[in-house]
């Protein structure tokens, strides 16, 4: 498995009414990619209570099978109409060391991405035990191995904790899934 990240970081003027027109209309077009399974479409306004992100963002997370799903992806129409949109976006690809999905993972409403450094010469055995959900509906959690470094990202259906230094927080506007689900 890998996941996928790429983002965004938008004028603090920007309307980000636009990036949710833009998921209610174009999220759809995902669900049932061969290969994806997972796809939030993530975002987190200015200054918004709830989230408490210092920046307007468009971070969209993917989790995928295998690198050739994420290959049709990357050479399809959809993320040629993304790039011209918003640019041409830096793709963070990371192998996937652990996922645990819940059935009912389709009612997250919002997502936390954490990054946690890896001291170095400790045991790296531990780090593909499967996350416990404790409560989220998705926990994956993947390594950045250039920098040394976790990265779990959790879905949840109400939010526990406000961003800060190593959490950025997300409203999901949609997740594309599987047609079926395994």
């Amino acid at each position: 498995m890998l996941a996928m990240q790429y983002s965004f970081t938008l004028p603090a003027d920007y309307d980000m009414a636009i990036i949710e027109r833009r998921i209610a209309e174009n999220g759809h077009r995902l669900d049932g990619f061969p290969g994806l399974l997972f796809k939030t479409y993530l975002y987190a306004r200015q200054n918004c209570p709830l989230i408490g992100s210092k920046e307007n963002v468009y971070a969209p997370f993917y989790l995928w099978q295998d690198a050739d799903s994420m290959h049709q992806f990357l050479l399809g129409a959809g993320f040629e109409a993304l790039t011209r949109a918003f640019g041409w976006p830096q793709v963070k690809v990371y192998p996937v060391l652990a996922a645990s999905l819940a059935d009912n993972i389709d009612q997250a409403k919002f997502a936390t991405r954490q990054f946690e450094p890896i001291e170095r010469y400790s045991s790296l055995t531990s780090l593909s035990d499967s996350p416990a959900l404790d409560g989220a509906l998705a926990q994956v959690v993947a390594w950045d191995t250039q920098n040394w470094q976790l990265i779990r990202i959790s879905l949840w259906q109400t939010l526990r904790q406000k961003s800060d230094a190593s959490r950025q927080n997300y409203q999901i506007g949609h997740i594309s899934l599987p047609a079926q689900r395994p």
